[in-house]
């Protein structure tokens, strides 16, 4: 499993110090529309090594790349342009290239986007792929931020100065984690004699869509766990792994919930998307989180079709589902709370008993589902199909990775302890 060291001290300290200082929480996206989900179109890049005049190289030949051109503007300067599957298309600008140089050398490497787009993910550098830092303050020059539609005052493009060598250097939005690297983590868990790893359907591209069993009761009593609808949300898969590995654990609760609950989870609900160095979208062109209304595409019909199946062989319930994603600050998307599901009040009890255990932390928490019954979010469907109390678990996009671990771990001690209780 790949890891991320720390970054900047004052990286760090600017988010808290901005975070503690908001008068308000923030208010969340806007209230979900119906959108047409049926396939459309996406544009692949062209892959390949890019050798440049000035003795630099660029690469986005592997899973999870994204760079559409590439120019060596002079001996030090090297410009990059990003571009989006397809479009409308959501605030989520993902890169990642390799670069490196014939000789060492320092050059500026610009990152442009296309008209009205705007710059969102602080670099992280890589000297292999997998252990990951952010970039020197002192190398990052964001250009004028500009209020876009839709989104907040962001640089149209940022200079990064990298000190480049024969070996690679690797430049990402986030970490890089691809479907490789999920159905590995999916292998070492499901060593576990209480685990137990199958397919339920493949991709629009044919990549399997893996699901984990976690648990040994009877199929009565179920969760189930989403992870990674949207391609660059990697934050949120980070919490799901922690929140997952913590249901794994020796933890007398775990040992206790797991004979009583089983778990499901899909970890990657997008690898084409997430492969394919996407934005927002799956290959079919569409935003997976909200196709669970017409279920027009083969990863979102997989998953409602396992939660049918398994509820009618076995005659279970789901009590809880919640999908993890990443956005601009954590925050809870939850069920109205006049609204009744399976275990009432399970959600609100889970969060403020999970915060309780995170010092000067205080959860930001957003009722977003009114009571029109339409399956819009995957948690949405979770509560209207399924009467699961359901929850979207949203990971700021650089909350330090040390609080996102407590909170995947606080989350599930606490989600079991009181599921045990209701039982």
């Amino acid at each position: 499993m790949k890891a991320l060291l720390p970054l900047c001290l004052s990286l760090a300290l600017l988010h808290l110090t901005s975070h503690a200082q908001k008068k308000k929480p923030w208010k969340g996206q806007a209230p979900i529309k119906t959108v047409n989900t049926a396939t459309k179109p996406v544009q692949k890049q062209y892959k390949g090594v890019f050798e440049l005049s000035n003795g630099v190289y660029c690469s986005n030949d592997f899973a999870g790349a994204r760079l559409n051109g590439v120019v060596a503007n002079n001996d030090t300067l090297v410009t990059i342009l990003i571009t989006p599957e397809n479009t409308p298309i959501n605030f989520s600008p993902w890169y990642a290239f390799k670069i490196w140089a014939k000789t060492p050398k320092s050059v500026y490497v610009k990152i442009t986007y296309p008209e009205r787009v705007r710059h969102r993910y602080y670099p992280k550098v890589s000297d292999d792929g997998k252990t990951w830092r952010g970039l020197h303050p002192r190398r990052y020059f964001p250009g004028k931020a500009i209020k876009a539609k839709g989104s907040r005052a962001l640089p149209a493009e940022v200079t990064m100065r990298l000190n480049l060598t024969k070996q690679p250097l690797w430049v990402a939005a986030q970490e890089l984690i691809t479907s490789k690297d999920a159905n590995t983590w999916g292998d070492k868990l499901s060593k576990l004699p209480f685990v137990t790893k199958t397919v339920i359907g493949k991709s629009r591209e044919g990549r399997p869509l893996h699901l984990l069993k976690i648990g040994q009761a009877n199929d009565k009593k179920m969760i189930m766990v989403l992870s990674r609808q949207h391609p660059p949300e990697v934050t949120g898969y980070l919490c799901m792994q922690s929140f997952i590995e913590t249901i794994c654990s020796d933890h007398p609760i775990a040992k206790k919930f797991r004979k009583v609950y089983n778990t499901y989870l899909v970890p990657m609900v997008n690898p084409d998307g997430v492969d394919n160095g996407h934005w927002r979208h799956s290959t079919g062109g569409i935003d997976l989180n909200r196709d669970w209304q017409a279920a027009n595409q083969p990863e979102t019909q997989a998953v409602q079709k396992f939660m049918r199946e398994i509820k009618a062989r076995k005659g279970g319930k789901f009590y809880f589902g919640v999908d993890f994603h990443s956005t601009w600050e954590d925050i809870y998307y939850t069920v109205d709370p006049k609204l009744k599901g399976n275990m009432p009040g399970l959600v609100p009890k889970m969060i403020k008993a999970a915060a309780a255990e995170i010092p000067r932390y205080t959860p930001n928490i957003k009722p977003s589902m009114g009571n029109d019954g339409r399956y819009l979010t995957s948690a949405r469907y979770f509560f209207w199909k399924h009467q699961a109390e359901a929850l979207t678990f949203e990971i700021g996009d650089h909350t330090p990775r040390p609080l996102i671990k407590k909170k995947g771990k606080f989350s599930a001690l606490k989600l079991m302890e009181l599921m045990l209780k209701a039982q």
